[in-house]
């Protein structure tokens, strides 16, 4: 969906001023690690998915405010599968949850994305990397807000591009249909999966989207 309670601001004003500094240093980095420390061993598909949250990190290095974890949503898979994997690249840990897609990314409705689009009103997924801003609470409860890296997603504060959690993101909405539902363009998960994002992504790191297909 996308709701923000305030003026969305110009990316360099945000970065300029420090928006939301005071919501990342709030942030409790040790019980993050600690939480990441109890993940599985890292497979091939788990390297995969580190090596690119490296490589972005790296591209988008100077612009991130904190660089110890990222966000990495695969939308080459089905939206019923795991697919948005929190990139621990301190201890080199991967966890994974469900991500729901916009509606203007997936118009009949099947569970797979058929396209990006960063244009205004397209209620699209946009591709490309983003910075996580600070933590809000607006009309769809606490959202994290996002500012968007590259000139395919740099509208992503005028579209009102945000995460939040829904209930179409729900396990029990996959079980009914096979799917998830669909958002307004914004990365949409299950409360309490979207939590993990509120402590472990907002404040500063990267989020990376695109077509990946790690399966």
């Amino acid at each position: 969906m996308n709701d923000i309670s305030a003026t969305a601001l110009p990316r360099r004003a945000l970065l300029k001023t420090g928006l939301g500094v005071g919501a990342a240093l709030a942030l409790p980095g040790a019980a993050a690690t600690r939480a990441f420390a109890q993940a599985s061993p890292v497979s091939p598909r788990d390297r995969a998915i580190l090596d690119v949250a490296r490589r972005e990190v790296e591209r988008n290095g100077a612009t991130l405010w904190q660089r110890d974890i990222a966000g990495i949503a695969d939308f080459g898979v089905h939206s019923s599968v795991p697919r948005f994997h929190f990139a621990n690249l301190e201890n080199g840990t991967v966890r994974s949850f469900r991500v729901a897609h916009g509606k203007g990314s997936d118009p009949d409705h099947d569970g797979m994305l058929d396209q990006f689009s960063n244009v205004e009103g397209s209620n699209a997924t946009s591709r490309g990397a983003y910075i996580t801003y600070e933590w809000y609470v607006g009309k769809y409860g606490t959202s994290i807000r996002l500012g968007g890296l590259d000139p395919t997603n740099d509208n992503a504060l005028r579209r009102y591009i945000v995460m939040h959690s829904a209930w179409y993101a729900e396990a029990s909405h996959v079980e009914e249909w096979g799917r998830l539902g669909r958002s307004d363009g914004c990365f949409a998960m299950a409360p309490d999966d979207f939590n993990e994002a509120l402590w472990h992504l907002s404040g500063g790191r990267l989020l990376f989207a695109d077509r990946l297909n790690f399966g």
